[in-house]
């Protein structure tokens, strides 16, 4: 509650937590003598008459944890406290498909220069979060699916990092964690059902109900980019035909745009192309958002969410896609919630699965620096 809600009184989180004065005094004692919270006058009403009430916040400095997103183009790792606030963060490029070996070296090298730079300690270290594009086995911590990264089959990213950065390390889908930081810090704070879109290179998406993330039997809940929208479609590398991911994900939008002879280096170079106003550049995000559209009528349908949040690379388009999608969802969707459906773009942008992998280690102590919290 206080690192979502905080700073607050005693009163406040009394009355927010539901539970008795002498509760939460007890909650705050043993917090307090382990220096995981602070107390302090409300500097806010100093010289406003009365005496200004007390306010209770985390401890920041008490500990912190390693975000890592691991993207099929890039890596992006911050370094966090327990207030969730960055302290140091880096982003580099590189072809993570076919070179697990180098994409971890990588990391490895990025996350030990970030935590020097920041001065956490490594006893300080809650743990590390890792997003990956697609179904999770979080029982191993590897990719469920071959055809999502071909080149890291039979690779244990979970285990590999464990051994190198000698620190606990989650393992997550990286849409999942999206939708966790959009639930906590973006766009879908306040929602009760929150489905997160992520458009990339791919299509996926991350549901987060009543602030816990749904997965599935398995973990491969909210791969809607592997949804078919047309038998005679494209050839997926999934192995089926008209996924969305080759009508709407950013790699097919590129091609689509070389068959009408604009050759792009990437998502960025078509969006700018699209907000100077460029015809072809403009219909292409708004057939990509239409087809999305469609299918998050069906998630609408199926889930009821209260709020879709669009993220990834393709988010960052807004209107130019989130327009088309809102109007093709909402005139898909049969039922009454479908109708109504709050449908916005994300707001943290592509830091969101990164600092969603940083609040899935802040949210897991019993698993990661249970010792560490305990001796504190």
């Amino acid at each position: 509650m206080l690192r979502l809600e905080g700073p607050l009184a005693r009163t406040d989180i009394v009355r927010r937590a539901g539970l008795s004065r002498a509760t939460v005094s007890n909650l705050l004692t043993q917090l307090l003598d382990r220096e995981l919270v602070r107390e302090g006058v409300d500097g806010r009403r100093l010289g406003a008459g009365g005496r200004p009430p007390a306010l209770v916040d985390l401890e920041p400095t008490a500990a912190a944890g390693v975000g890592i997103d691991i993207g099929r183009t890039h890596v992006r790792v911050v370094v966090a406290d327990l207030g969730l606030n960055v302290l140091a963060e880096d982003v580099q490029r590189v072809d993570v498909p076919d070179h697990p070996e180098e994409t971890l070296e990588l990391v490895v090298a990025i996350t030990r220069r970030l935590l020097q730079g920041s001065g956490v300690k490594r006893t300080e270290l809650l743990g590390v979060g890792v997003g990956l594009p697609g179904p999770v086995d979080r029982a191993s911590g590897r990719l469920g699916s071959a055809t999502i990264l071909p080149g890291w089959v039979g690779f244990a990213p979970r285990a590999e990092l464990e051994k190198r950065l000698r620190s606990p390390v989650l393992v997550e889908n990286d849409a999942n964690l999206g939708a966790l930081a959009e639930g906590l810090l973006g766009a879908g704070r306040g929602s009760r059902v929150l489905a997160y879109v992520k458009v990339a290179a791919g299509v996926g998406a991350g549901f987060l109900v009543d602030g816990r993330l749904f997965r599935g039997a398995s973990g491969t809940a909210g791969e809607i980019g592997h949804t078919t929208l047309a038998n005679s479609g494209p050839v997926c590398r999934c192995g089926n035909r008209g996924c969305l991911e080759q009508l709407a994900g950013a790699t097919a939008l590129l091609a689509q745009m070389a068959a009408a002879g604009v050759e792009l280096d990437g998502v960025e170079a078509l969006l700018r192309l699209a907000t100077d106003g460029h015809a072809g550049a403009r219909r292409v995000l708004a057939d990509a958002g239409e087809h999305i559209g469609l299918a998050v009528a069906n998630l609408v349908s199926l889930l009821d969410p209260d709020r879709v949040v669009v993220g990834g690379e393709l988010g960052a388009a807004d209107e130019l896609l989130v327009g088309p999608l809102r109007y093709a969802a909402r005139s898909a969707a049969v039922t009454t919630a479908g109708s109504s459906i709050d449908i916005v773009a994300a707001e943290l942008g592509e830091r969101a699965e990164v600092l969603g992998a940083v609040a899935l280690v802040l949210r897991e102590p019993v698993s990661l620096g249970a010792e560490l919290l305990a001796r504190r």
